[in-house]
């Protein structure tokens, strides 16, 4: 299939014009109710929406100028308040978090396969030894038309989303990953679409339910350590990925 290329304009126009607020406004809109959660259900496990970020408990997931960030070599920048790639290769953070809730928002060009990665003990070597939370293009034809392992919201290769949540290319969507010991569980646009507690998972080949793995993840997610780094999947292919209001806050 022909690749359809996203305008670039389109998107630094889209921020400057201000066609979604800037800092947590957007997050508001995308999850619903940002301005009327209360304490209790910002700190919600398992989470049943998305966090009011704006507390001094939340921290930003990287540095303006990347320079708490691994691997990023250039290849990941900062542009117009937006953090992209431009090439594959992820980002990940220097310091390792165990129990934490992360939220961001984040917009694709068509075709666009992405993802939020977790519990990640080798950088170098990250696929088999981390959890991916699926981002990408579930509107593209090439997809399946029910969501799978491999769609947005997944625990990738473990655990199909509920629904899908994701919006078209071109609009913004609202992530929050809450891990907690072995069990973490995914947030998009305002709905707890996945969920996984990692201990069950004691196979490399096969999944609880009887499903297969990817032959790629070798490493059980049970034999994974539940503290690591938190890395961003970009540019994977010629589709670029756009992330913004990256917020982190640890659990006691």
């Amino acid at each position: 299939m022909k690749h359809r290329t996203f305008p670039i304009l389109l998107i630094l126009a889209f921020v400057a014009a201000g066609c979604a607020p800037d800092g947590d406004e957007p997050a508001g809109e995308l999850g619903g109710t940002a301005a009327s959660q209360s304490t209790a259900s910002q700190m919600q496990v398992p989470p049943t929406t998305h966090p009011n970020t704006s507390g001094s408990e939340w921290q930003d997931l990287f540095a303006t100028d990347l320079s708490d960030a691994m691997n990023s070599s250039g290849v990941w920048s900062w542009q117009d308040g937006l953090l992209t790639a431009t090439e594959d290769e992820a980002i990940f953070t220097e310091e390792e978090y165990n129990d934490f809730i992360l939220d961001l928002e984040v917009m694709f060009e068509p075709e666009a396969n992405a993802g939020i990665i977790v519990h990640t003990s080798d950088t170098d070597d990250w696929i088999p030894n981390s959890l991916e939370i699926q981002i990408g293009d579930n509107y593209d034809p090439a997809s399946t038309e029910d969501p799978d392992v491999h769609a947005s919201g997944a625990m990738y290769g473990h655990v199909s989303p509920s629904e899908q949540r994701i919006s078209a290319p071109g609009e913004w969507n609202r992530y929050t990953v809450t891990a907690r010991g072995d069990s973490l569980w995914a947030v998009v646009n305002g709905a707890l679409v996945s969920e996984i507690d990692m201990s069950e998972y004691e196979s490399a080949t096969t999944n609880p339910d009887g499903s297969e793995i990817p032959e790629w993840l070798t490493t059980p997610l049970a034999e994974l350590p539940t503290e690591g780094h938190i890395g961003l999947q970009g540019k994977h292919g010629e589709s670029a990925v756009y992330f913004r209001n990256l917020r982190i806050r640890e659990l006691d």
